[in-house]
C-alpha cells in the first residue's frame, strides 16, 4: 500500500512522526530516501521525541550509527557514506534486532534489509512543502491505511 500527501510546516511533520509511532514495534525498520536538506533527519528527531528518546537526536552522517533509549533502542543510520565503500558495517544486529531502526538513505543497502519495511520518500518541492510517499506492506500497511493524507 502507498499514500502520497504535502507537509507543508514543522507542525505537520511532528503530526506525522507521531502517527508512526503510536504504531511502533519491536523490530520496526523505518526506510528514509530523500535528498540533502528534504527533512529525514527532522522526521527522525520527531520520531524519537514520541518515543520518549531523550536527548539531542542528530544526524549519524558521520558515525554510521547512533543508538538511543526511549521506549524502544532507536537506532538511527545514516548510511550515505557506504554507497562506495559498500556494506562492511555489522549492521545488522541493530536492523534485525528489537528497537525501532531508522534508516537515512535506505536504498543504499536495500538488499541487507528485510523484505518489509515501512519507506518514506521525501521531496523538497520549496522551502516550506515536502511532498511524501509512504510504502507499506504486512505489518506495515496498517500504517499507511490508518494515515490521512
Amino acid at each position: 500500500m502507498e499514500k502520497t500527501f504535502y507537509i507543508r510546516h514543522l507542525d505537520e511533520t511532528n503530526q506525522f512522526a507521531f502517527h508512526i509511532a503510536t504504531h511502533a514495534f519491536p523490530g520496526m525498520v523505518i526506510g528514509l530516501h530523500g535528498d540533502l536538506g528534504s527533512g529525514k533527519t527532522t522526521f527522525a528527531q520527531f520520531l524519537a521525541a514520541h518515543l520518549h528518546v531523550t536527548g539531542i537526536v542528530n544526524s549519524p552522517t558521520f558515525t554510521i550509527l547512533k543508538i538511543y533509549q526511549g521506549d524502544f533502542a532507536f537506532y538511527h543510520m545514516d548510511v550515505y557514506r557506504l554507497e562506495d565503500s559498500g556494506y562492511d558495517f555489522e549492521l545488522d544486529d541493530y536492523i534485525y534486532g528489537s528497537g525501532v531502526s531508522v534508516i537515512e538513505w535506505y536504498p543504499i543497502i536495500s538488499a541487507y534489509l528485510p523484505t518489509s519495511i515501512l519507506e518514506i520518500t521525501i521531496t523538497r518541492v520549496d522551502d516550506s512543502t515536502r511532498e511524501v510517499v509512504i510504502k507499506g506492506s504486512g505489518e506495515y500497511e496498517i500504517i499507511v491505511q490508518t494515515l490521512d493524507s
